[in-house]
């Protein structure tokens, strides 16, 4: 993720950049950064969350997005493509981008896990509708995730590794299986594939 050179960025031009770029780019505090494609284990890991989510809840008010979707953090005006998202409800928008999600998923990466951890869950935080942030790691099955604990700005982290392990959800009334997550991903001993 790199930063495109240029003066400090105002919002509404950042927004008329990104509605004339062919590739998508995320907006933080005056600055753009291009999002680059992630790696085959990251997409698999992403697509298998968003298969697991969306079956789960079928039958349920919650819309499950791809990060295709942008979420605008409102407190902040930063604005930020998760790799997934979930809205229980009737979804929000502005500028076609997301503002009332319920939970937020990132697959970390070695290069943005810090910025994913620290930047964006600093961000994140900010948006009142959020009930939770899970990070998916890609080396191996480990999930970290982060819930609100009632209606104050505290957040409990909880972890769940091994295959047999399972993520409870309970904002949006499901588990997310760690064996489902990691479906078809194989790890070699130092935890790539």
């Amino acid at each position: 993720m790199s930063a495109l050179p240029r003066h400090r960025w105002t919002p509404e031009e950042y927004l008329a950049f990104e509605q004339q770029s062919d590739t998508k780019h995320e907006y933080l505090d005056g600055e753009i950064y291009d999002m680059v494609g992630g790696t085959p284990r990251h997409n698999l890991i992403a697509a298998n969350t968003i298969r697991l989510l969306g079956n789960a809840l079928e039958n349920n008010p919650c819309f499950v997005y791809t990060s295709d979707q942008g979420i605008k953090v409102k407190k902040t005006r930063n604005y930020f493509y998760p790799d997934v998202s979930v809205v229980c409800g009737e979804p929000e928008y502005e500028d076609n981008y997301l503002h009332n999600p319920t939970i937020i998923v990132e697959v970390l990466s070695p290069s943005t896990e810090i910025y994913d951890r620290n930047t964006k869950f600093d961000n994140y935080r900010q948006i009142e509708s959020l009930q939770a942030y899970v990070l998916i790691a890609q080396n191996r099955p480990r999930i970290d995730f982060f819930t609100r604990q009632g209606n104050l700005n505290q957040w409990l982290i909880s972890e769940a590794v091994g295959l047999d392990a399972i993520v409870e959800l309970p904002a949006i009334g499901c588990t997310l299986p760690l064996a489902g997550v990691y479906n078809k991903v194989s790890f070699d001993p130092e935890g790539t594939i």
